[in-house]
């Protein structure tokens, strides 16, 4: 065999190993790419994202679009050759995995945290829109879960109404750690409580629950520390006046919850919030309506203006990182409150967009 022939058949040999070894050898990374987006105004798999009854609404027009990511599972194996694909592709993000699945966390525990962060999100929503139309929600601390072996496991129940702890009223989540830890391990503390079912009741009806009994708790010694604990996470729960429902499968995580907010607050509202134009944002959302910073920001900018948004509420966390690359024909919008971006949204309608606050590189 000439000497050349062999030389570049041996150069193929060698290629070709590689390139299997490629294919094979993996390595612990994963993928983020840009996900779907979805006009909270409109319609998804044939049900409207937002349905209101009990109030009034108003036709809307344009588009409220909330944004996602796409990422691979806890379980894929990513490949090298995939691994440097993502590396040079301008609208992927190759991550260590761990950033995305920290601790072993498996996808199954990935997907419960998304789906509990979505749903209270869309409760924050909720709250948040109404306060910004000045329509009252009541409000009241509640026991969100109890800790399984806990002293308060067949006492306390999720969804039971806290009134005071030792006659001390209860005003916010944080007011019941504050009154137990006043106890040493091992005394006990008197919670005073409606009912979950008592207070499921009274939330249909639309009435504040008023059936309360007292439990008397022994508490015990936390595990990091001497505080004294009764195993309880207390959260917050709302009475809406009237009923707004959020359809939208297959998606995870709070960072919906601005957008969310301010389409309920678009179908309230009597003036077309958009006027007609594409707007996309992301950002979680409070219950006083202020903004939260997300992750995966450049893809969902990628994301939105493939959609064809023009405007893109960004949280002011997210504006540093966001304006390093930002699409050609998209802009960028700081939003740090609710009502900064009904304010921003007034100057997209009325296209006197020069004053929009702005996101600058960092």
């Amino acid at each position: 065999m000439p000497r050349r022939t062999a030389t570049m058949l041996a150069s193929t040999l060698v290629f070709i190993a590689l390139l299997c070894a490629g294919v094979f050898f993996k390595v612990p990374y994963a993928e983020m790419s840009p996900g779907p987006t979805v006009n909270t105004l409109g319609s998804a798999d044939g049900e409207p994202v937002l349905k209101i009854s009990g109030h009034k609404t108003f036709p809307t027009t344009g588009h409220l679009n909330m944004t996602t990511v796409r990422v691979t599972g806890a379980d894929y194996e990513m490949s090298l050759v995939e691994a440097l694909y993502g590396w040079l592709a301008h609208d992927n993000v190759v991550v260590p995995h761990d950033t995305l699945y920290p601790d072993g966390k498996t996808e199954e525990q990935s997907t419960q945290e998304n789906a509990e962060e979505f749903n209270q999100s869309q409760e924050s929503a909720k709250v948040a829109a109404l306060r910004q139309l000045k329509i009252p929600v009541a409000s009241r601390v509640v026991v969100s879960s109890v800790v399984k072996g806990s002293p308060s496991e067949g006492k306390l129940h999720a969804g039971d109404v806290i009134r005071a702890v030792d006659g001390t009223e209860i005003k916010k989540p944080g007011d019941v750690a504050e009154q137990v830890v006043k106890r040493k391990p091992g005394e006990d503390v008197v919670f005073t409580v409606v009912p979950a079912k008592a207070a499921a009741a009274a939330e249909k009806a639309r009435k504040e629950p008023q059936d309360t009994r007292k439990v008397t708790i022994t508490t015990v010694r936390a595990q990091d520390d001497n505080r004294a604990i009764v195993g309880i996470q207390a959260g917050t729960d709302h009475t809406f006046p009237f009923t707004i429902d959020i359809h939208l499968a297959d998606v995870g995580g709070p960072s919906a919850g601005l957008m969310f907010a301010l389409g309920i607050v678009d179908k309230l509202t009597a003036e077309d919030l958009t006027g007609g134009k594409f707007v996309a944002g992301t950002g979680t959302i409070d219950d006083d309506g202020k903004v939260g910073p997300i992750g995966g920001i450049d893809m969902k900018l990628v994301g939105a203006r493939k959609a064809g948004a023009q405007f893109f509420l960004t949280p002011a966390d997210n504006c540093a990182g966001a304006a390093d690359d930002v699409p050609d024909g998209l802009t960028l919008v700081k939003v740090d409150t609710i009502a900064d971006a009904t304010k921003s949204l007034e100057k997209i309608r009325s296209g006197d967009t020069k004053g929009l606050p702005s996101c600058t590189k960092g």
